[in-house]
């Protein structure tokens, strides 16, 4: 599935969390999630996995048939141990 971003949220989240959406291609998805914590107007999603070998999380939503990144950065343990399933 092809990824796309805003750039202007691509340096937000760089800023926040010292890591490009781009980076989101790398991403090794374990566990997905509807994230329905709050009213977004759209269905958006948080995956969880890896990225390098260490926990992230990745909000994003899916438009068009394209993964739409909004946020990557690395999880809480507790997410982690949460909704991943270590062999």
């Amino acid at each position: 599935m092809e990824l796309e971003f805003d750039p202007a949220k691509d340096a937000a989240n760089i800023a926040k969390h010292g890591v490009s959406l781009a980076r989101a291609t790398d991403f090794k998805f374990q566990t997905v999630v509807v994230d329905n914590r709050f009213d977004y107007g759209e269905v958006r999603y948080r995956a969880f996995g890896r990225l390098n070998g260490s926990p992230h999380v990745l909000a994003f939503t899916v438009v068009e048939g394209r993964i739409r990144a909004i946020s990557l950065r690395r999880a809480h343990q507790k997410e982690h141990r949460r909704y991943v399933q270590e062999p």
